[in-house]
C-alpha cells in the first residue's frame, strides 16, 4: 500500500473520530459535516470543490429528494396524535396497564411492533414520540432518555428479524434469494438476546438516572398539560390512526409489491386522526400545529442530508474500496470476517440499509462462493448492520435526537450508544456463534 493511500485512509478514520467529536460537543451539524468533508476531501486527494459539488451534493439532494415527504407525512402524524390527544389518551392506558414502573417498556416494544409490521424507522420514531412523551412525563422519566428508547425499538431487534417488512431483509433477499425468514431459528434468538438485553439495561439506566436526582423536564413546544378533566379519546379510538397507517403500508399487488406509497399511508393517517378525533382538537389550533411540524420536518431531512452526503463521499473515495477489501481478508471464522466487513461499511455510510447497499453486491457472492449457507449470510449481514451503523453520525439518529426530541447528542448519546451499537453489536456477535455452530437449523 502506497503512502497516498495510507494517507486516505488515516483521514477517512479521522474524519469520523473528529466527526463524533463534534457533534457530541454540541457543534453546528452542517458546520461539522462541512469540515469533515473537507478533511475526507483533502487526505483522499479528491478534487475539493467537485467532492463537495459533486459527490456532497449528489448524496444531500439524493436522501432529500427520496425521503423529504417521507419527513413532512412523519412529522405531520406526530403532531396530528398530540393535538387530538391521542398520544396522551394511548400514554394513560399504557400506564394504567403496565403501572408506572414499567412504563417505559412500552416505548421500544411500540417502535418494535411498528418496525416489524414494515413501517419505516424514521415513521415509527414519528408515530410515537409523543406517547412516549406522556409515558415519560407520567413516569418522572428524564427527557433525554427518550432518543435511546426510541433509536432502540425503532432500529435496532425488530428491523434485522426474520420476517420483518423491512429494507434490512429485502436486500439480502433481492441478492441472495433468499425470503424474508432466511435464519429463522438463530436470527430470532440474536434478536431476542437484542430485546431483553436493551430493555434490562435501559431500565438500570433510567433507575440510576433517578437515583441521581434526574427528573423529567420539558422544554418549549411540549404539551404535557395533565388536566383529569381534559376530554380525551378512548384508548382504542386514539390508536386507529396507527392502525390504519400499518395496514396501509401492508397492503401488496399481485407481485408482493406495496401497493400504497408509505408516505401516502402516513398521509391517510393522520388525515383519519384530524377527521375522527377532531372533536377533541382546540380550536384554533390546528394551523399553528401543523405549521411546527413542518419546521420539525425540515430540520430533520435537511439535517440527516448533510449526514448522507459525507457518507457519500466517503464511499466514493478511492481508499473506500481498500477498507473494504481488507474487512474480506480478517482471519478467522468467515461469518466472524463477514461481520465485520458488513458492520464497518455500514458505519461508514452510516447507515444500516445504506450499508447493505453496498456490503451485500460485493461480499454476498464471495462468502456463498466459500461454502457458506445463502440463509446464514443473509441473517449474519442483517444483523451486522445493525450495530455500528448507529454512530453519532448516523442520519436517523440525529433525526431522531436533533430534530424530533430536540435534546442534544451530549445529554442523549450514551445512552444510544449502548442501545444501539452494543446491544446490536453483541447480538451480532452472538448471531456468527450459532450459525457456526448450527448452521444447518431452519
Amino acid at each position: 500500500m502506497n503512502a497516498i493511500n495510507i494517507l486516505g485512509i488515516v483521514g477517512i478514520i479521522a474524519a469520523f473520530i473528529l466527526l463524533t467529536i463534534l457533534i457530541m460537543k454540541g457543534l453546528n451539524i452542517f458546520l461539522t459535516v462541512f469540515i469533515c468533508t473537507l478533511v475526507v476531501a483533502v487526505t483522499t486527494r479528491m478534487p475539493i470543490y467537485g467532492a463537495f459539488k459533486t459527490n456532497f451534493m449528489v448524496g444531500f439532494s439524493s436522501f432529500f429528494q427520496n425521503y423529504f415527504l417521507l419527513f413532512l407525512t412523519g412529522s405531520l402524524l406526530a403532531k396530528a396524535m398530540d393535538i387530538t390527544g391521542a398520544a396522551k389518551s394511548i400514554a394513560k392506558a399504557i400506564i394504567k396497564l403496565m403501572g408506572v414502573d414499567l412504563a417505559f417498556v412500552s416505548v421500544p416494544l411500540a417502535c418494535g411492533v411498528l418496525a416489524y409490521g414494515g413501517v419505516t424507522a424514521h415513521v415509527c420514531a414519528f408515530c410515537v414520540f409523543s406517547i412516549a412523551l406522556q409515558v415519560f412525563r407520567a413516569a418522572d422519566i428524564p427527557r433525554r432518555i427518550i432518543p435511546g428508547a426510541l433509536c432502540f425499538g425503532c432500529s435496532t431487534f425488530a428491523m434485522i428479524s426474520p420476517g420483518a417488512v423491512q429494507i434490512h431483509n429485502a436486500v439480502p433477499a433481492n441478492n441472495l434469494g433468499t425470503p424474508y425468514t432466511a435464519g429463522f431459528v438463530n436470527g430470532w434468538i440474536s434478536c431476542l438476546f437484542m430485546l431483553v438485553m436493551g430493555l434490562i439495561w435501559l431500565s438500570m439506566y433510567i433507575k440510576k438516572a433517578k437515583a441521581n436526582g434526574e427528573h423529567f423536564a420539558p422544554i418549549a413546544g411540549d404539551d404535557i398539560s395533565d388536566d383529569p378533566n381534559e376530554r380525551l379519546p378512548a384508548p382504542l379510538l386514539a390508536l386507529l390512526p396507527l392502525i390504519v397507517t400499518i395496514i396501509l403500508v401492508n397492503i401488496k399487488n399481485g407481485k408482493g409489491a406495496a401497493l400504497i406509497p408509505v408516505e401516502v399511508a402516513v398521509l391517510a393517517g393522520t388525515v383519519f386522526a384530524v377527521v375522527v378525533m377532531y372533536p377533541f382538537v382546540k380550536k384554533g389550533s390546528l394551523g399553528k400545529t401543523f405549521t411546527d411540524g413542518v419546521q420539525m420536518c425540515l430540520v430533520s431531512v435537511t439535517a440527516t442530508s448533510a449526514v448522507v452526503g459525507f457518507g457519500y463521499v466517503v464511499s466514493h473515495s478511492a481508499q473506500f474500496s481498500l477498507i473494504t477489501n481488507a474487512m474480506i481478508n480478517v482471519p478467522g471464522p468467515k461469518l466472524l470476517s463477514l461481520f465485520i466487513g458488513t458492520t464497518v461499511i455500514a458505519g461508514v455510510c452510516g447507515s444500516a440499509s445504506g450499508g447493505l447497499g453496498i456490503a451485500v453486491p460485493i461480499l454476498g457472492s464471495v462468502y456463498t462462493k466459500l461454502g457458506l449457507s445463502a440463509a446464514s449470510v443473509h441473517r449474519v449481514m442483517a444483523l451486522s448492520s445493525s450495530a455500528l451503523d448507529s454512530l453519532p453520525h448516523n442520519g436517523y439518529i440525529v433525526t431522531v435526537t436533533n430534530g424530533l426530541c430536540r435534546e442534544t447528542h451530549k445529554a442523549s448519546y450514551g445512552l444510544t450508544f449502548r442501545l444501539t451499537v452494543v446491544v446490536p453489536f453483541l447480538g451480532s456477535l452472538l448471531g456468527v456463534l450459532l450459525f457456526t455452530l448450527f448452521p444447518n437449523l431452519p
